[in-house]
């Protein structure tokens, strides 16, 4: 059965709208690969969570053989496994 969707909201205390972007960067220890998230936002509160985003992937230590990207922008999608979410470029300049 499958699950029933739900609603995801931005990380803005107080926002309460809906979340359409997930802030995250690549992350690979060599062998395994994934995508770190940093937030889950909404358009509006997105050049915020950016730049916190990347103060944080900045401050990040990093073991031997570990690799780290810089935070990006990505669309949430229902039912979208993270390898399939479209990344927007576009809206990653703060």
């Amino acid at each position: 059965m499958p699950m029933p969707a739900y609603r995801i909201q931005c990380y803005q205390p107080g926002c309460g709208k809906t979340a359409i972007y997930k802030i995250a960067a690549r992350w690979s220890d060599g062998v395994t690969q994934e995508l770190k998230t940093y937030a889950l936002t909404c358009a509006e509160c997105l050049p915020e969570w950016l730049r916190r985003s990347r103060e944080k992937q900045a401050a990040c230590r990093l073991a031997s053989g570990e690799k780290l990207e810089t935070p990006g922008v990505y669309e949430l999608g229902g039912g979208l496994r993270d390898r399939e979410l479209v990344r927007r470029t576009d809206l990653e300049s703060v």
